[in-house]
C-alpha cells in the first residue's frame, strides 16, 4: 500500500535519512521508534506529503486513504463531539455545517439533511457512539460542543473520528498519552482486530508489545525493520549488532592484511602486479560500518532531601467526597520512611485523590492528616507545568531552586532529560507539552522533598527520558508514592503495591511481580485497574503486650510455634542459598559460552553459509537466558539478608 525508496532528507545541514526504504502492506501493525530528533515526525510528514524529500519517492496505491492523529493540538470548533467523530470527509463536514447554520424551515437545511442520509450519516452516528463509549465518553457528553472539552478529550474525539473513518493506513503519534487504562485496554483490543495497516509512534513499551507485528527503527539515517513486537526487537537487535560487529572486525582484519601486502610489495617489480590487484580489491570492497552503539546513559547525582521521621505522614478518619460521590468514608493510613509504593485500582477508585489528600491539595470533609517530623512534600501532576515561568530560558528556569545547585550539575541533568546544546537557551514558552513535563521533573529532582508524590509522571516522556527518570528516582533517598500506567516504570521502581477499590486500601508488601502473582491477573496492565476481588496472604498481626499472664500450656504452645517458625526460616535460608549458588554456576557457564560464541563469530571463515546464522541464533538464546538468570540472581541477593535476619529472629 505504501512504498518509500531512496529517501534522503536534511534539515539545517543535519542529515536525517540517507537512501532509506520502507514498505507498509495491508494488515501491518508497525511501531516507529528512534532517538529524540532521529526523524520520526519528519517521516510522517513525508508520508503525508506535508514535506518533500531531498531525493527518493513516497508512493501510495491508488485510492488508499490515510488517517493521521497528531500528538497534540488537533482542531475543534462549534461541532458537537458526535459531529466531530462523524466528520470523516470534507463533504460530511460541510453538510453538517449547512444543517447547523440553517433552520428547519430553510430548504438548504433539508437539502443538507438529505445528503447526510445519502452519505449514510445515521449509521456512522451509531458506530461513532459505540467507539466514543469505548474511549470513555459518557452518553450525555456526545452532544456537548467539542471546544468546551479539555485538550485530552478533544484528542480522544479525533481518535474516535479516525476509527469511524476506518482508513487503509492509520498513522498515530503517541496515541496513548491521552487515554486512561480502561480506554487504553479497549483501544488495544480494537487495534488488534483492525483490518487496515497501522504505523504508530509510541514510547509505551506495553502498547508496542500488545499491537505490533513489526518495529521500524530510525537509526544511523536508515530505516531498520524488525519482525515481532518491542521485546522481540530488543532481542533481534542485539543479535544483529553482534553479527555486524563480528563482520566489521573480520573485514577490518582483511583490509589490514591487504594494506600490509600493498605497503610491502608495491615497490618490488616482481610483486607489483599482485600489489595492484590488491589495491583494486580494496577499492571494490563494500565497507561494513561499525554498529552504532546506543548512547550511554548519562551518570549524574543530585541533591538528596533531609531525612524525615520514620512515620512520614498519617491519615486518621479521613472522609473525602465530590458532591454526593464519597471516595473515602473513614480512611486510616500511615506512610513510613523509605516506601516506594505504586497505587493501583480501577479508574475513579481514588488513586489521584489519595495523592492530593497527602499533598494537602484538597480540603477534607472529615478526619486529619498529620505530617511527621521534618516532612517536606513534592507533588507532581500535569498542572505543575503551568507553574513554569515562560519568559525564562530552560537553563534559567532549572537554576531557580531554593537550594543553589552548580550550573554544571544542572546542565548535566538537563542533558539526561534531552535538553542538550543550545536547547538549554530556548524560552520555556516555546516548549512542547512533553518538554515542559521534562523540565518540571528536572526542577523537582534538583530540589527534591523527602516525600515525593507523582501522578502519571511518564506521560509525554519518550523512552530515553523515562529511563533517565528511573535512574534519578533509583538514587532518591526519600519516600515515593506514585500512580502510573507504565509497567516498565513500575517494575523498575515499586517495592510495594497499594490496591485501592471502593474506598478500601489493601497493601501488598512485595514488588509488582509479587502483586501479579497474588492477584492472579491475566495481564500486567489489566492488574493496574483490577477491581480487587482478591486478598493478599494473611500477615501475622503485630505482637501486642499480653494483658494477662500466660499459663504453662500457652507458653508451651508459643514455644512450639516459635520453633516451627525457626525451622521454616532455616529451611528457607538454605533453599535461598542453594538457589543463589545454582544461579552463580549457571551465570559462569553462560558467560563462558557467550565468550566462545563471540570468538567464533570473530574468526575469519565462520561467517560463510548458514554457520553465522546458527552462531548468532545460539548467541541470542544464551544472552536472553543470561539476562533472565542475572535478574533472578539480583532478586535472590537482595532478599537473602532479610531471609538470614528472619532465620536469626
Amino acid at each position: 500500500m505504501l512504498t518509500a525508496s531512496g529517501l534522503s532528507k536534511s534539515y539545517g545541514g543535519r542529515s536525517l535519512f540517507e537512501d532509506a526504504c520502507l514498505q507498509i502492506n495491508r494488515g501491518d501493525r508497525v511501531g516507529l521508534i528512534g532517538a529524540n530528533g532521529a526523524g520520526k515526525s519528519t517521516l510522517f510528514s513525508l508520508i503525508l506529503k506535508e514535506a518533500s524529500p531531498d531525493s527518493g519517492t513516497v508512493a501510495l496505491e491508488r485510492n488508499i486513504t490515510i488517517g493521521f492523529l497528531p500528538q497534540e493540538s488537533a482542531p475543534s470548533g462549534d461541532e458537537t463531539v458526535l459531529e466531530l467523530a462523524t466528520n470523516i470527509s470534507s463533504e460530511m463536514e460541510e453538510v453538517r455545517r449547512l444543517a447547523r447554520e440553517h433552520t428547519d424551515e430553510d430548504p438548504i437545511h433539508h437539502e443538507a439533511m438529505a445528503r447526510f442520509a445519502e452519505l449514510d450519516g445515521h449509521s456512522l452516528e451509531v458506530k461513532a457512539k459505540r467507539i466514543l463509549a469505548g474511549l470513555a465518553f459518557r452518553e450525555n457528553d456526545v452532544g456537548k460542543p467539542a471546544r468546551t472539552l479539555s485538550g485530552g478529550w478533544i484528542m480522544r474525539a479525533h481518535l474516535a473520528r479516525l476509527l469511524v473513518m476506518d482508513p487503509d493506513i492509520l498513522m498515530l503519534d503517541e496515541p496513548t498519552n491521552h487515554l486512561d487504562l480502561e480506554s487504553l485496554g479497549w483501544f488495544q483490543n480494537y487495534l488488534s482486530k483492525y483490518q487496515g495497516a497501522i504505523l504508530a509512534i509510541s514510547h509505551d513499551r506495553e502498547f508496542l508489545n500488545a499491537i505490533c507485528v513489526g518495529i521500524l527503527e530510525i537509526r544511523n539515517r536508515k530505516l531498520n525493520r524488525y519482525r515481532g513486537n518491542y521485546d522481540d526487537y530488543l532481542t533481534l537487535k542485539a543479535a544483529r549488532e553482534e553479527q555486524q560487529l563480528a563482520a566489521y572486525k573480520n573485514q577490518q582484519r582483511e583490509i589490514a592484511e591487504l594494506q600490509r601486502f600493498i605497503d610491502r610489495f608495491r615497490a618490488k617489480a616482481s610483486k607489483a602486479s599482485q600489489a595492484q590487484d590488491r589495491i583494486k580489491q580494496l577499492a571494490r570492497m563494500e565497507r561494513i560500518e561499525a554498529p552504532e552503539r546506543d548512547e550511554a546513559t548519562v551518570s549524574f547525582s543530585f541533591p538528596q532531601p533531609k531525612r524525615s521521621g520514620q512515620r512520614v505522614i498519617t491519615l486518621e478518619g479521613v472522609k473525602q467526597a465530590y458532591g454526593s460521590h464519597v471516595v473515602y468514608a473513614n480512611l486510616d493510613q500511615e506512610v513510613e520512611r523509605g516506601q516506594r509504593t505504586v497505587l493501583v485500582g480501577p479508574n475513579g477508585a481514588g488513586k489521584s485523590t489519595l495523592l492530593k489528600v497527602l499533598a494537602g491539595m484538597l480540603p477534607l470533609d472529615a478526619g486529619t492528616v498529620t505530617p511527621g517530623h521534618n516532612l517536606s512534600i513534592g507533588y507532581f501532576a500535569q498542572h505543575r507545568t503551568e507553574m513554569l515561568d515562560v519568559k525564562r530560558t530552560v537553563l534559567a528556569e532549572a537554576m531557580e531552586t531554593h537550594t543553589p545547585v552548580p550550573e554544571q550539575t544542572v546542565r548535566t541533568i538537563l542533558g539526561s532529560f534531552l535538553f542538550r546544546g543550545d536547547d538549554v537557551f530556548k524560552p520555556v514558552g516555546v516548549l512542547s507539552g512533553g518538554e515542559k513535563s521534562r523540565l518540571a521533573l528536572v526542577k523537582l529532582l534538583l530540589n527534591p522533598p523527602n516525600l515525593l508524590l507523582l501522578d502519571e509522571p511518564t506521560t509525554h516522556l519518550d523512552m530515553p527520558s523515562i529511563d533517565a527518570l528511573i535512574g534519578a528516582l533509583r538514587q532518591y533517598e526519600g519516600t515515593l508514592l506514585f500512580v502510573s500506567h507504565d509497567v516498565h516504570f513500575i517494575r523498575a521502581l515499586a517495592s510495594s503495591v497499594l490496591h485501592i477499590s471502593a474506598g478500601k486500601l489493601t497493601p501488598y508488601s512485595g514488588d509488582y511481580q509479587y502483586y501479579l502473582e497474588k492477584s492472579g491477573s491475566q495481564s500486567e496492565r489489566a492488574a493496574l485497574i483490577a477491581p480487587g476481588n482478591y486478598r493478599p496472604e494473611a500477615e501475622a498481626p503485630a505482637e501486642e503486650s499480653p494483658r494477662v499472664k500466660m499459663g504453662m500450656r500457652e507458653i508451651k504452645e508459643q514455644r512450639r510455634a516459635e520453633a516451627e517458625l525457626r525451622k521454616a526460616a532455616n529451611k528457607l535460608a538454605r533453599e535461598s542459598q542453594a538457589r543463589l549458588r545454582s544461579a552463580e554456576e549457571e551465570i559462569a557457564q553462560l558467560e563462558s559460552r557467550q565468550r566462545e560464541l563471540v570468538a567464533e563469530l570473530e574468526t575469519p571463515g565462520n561467517l560463510n553459509g548458514g554457520r553465522a546464522f546458527g552462531l548468532n541464533r545460539e548467541l541470542a538464546i544464551v544472552q536472553e537466558r543470561l539476562s533472565s538468570v542475572l535478574e533472578e540472581w539480583e532478586k535472590l541477593s537482595a532478599s537473602l539478608p532479610a531471609v538470614e535476619e528472619e532465620k536469626m529472629a
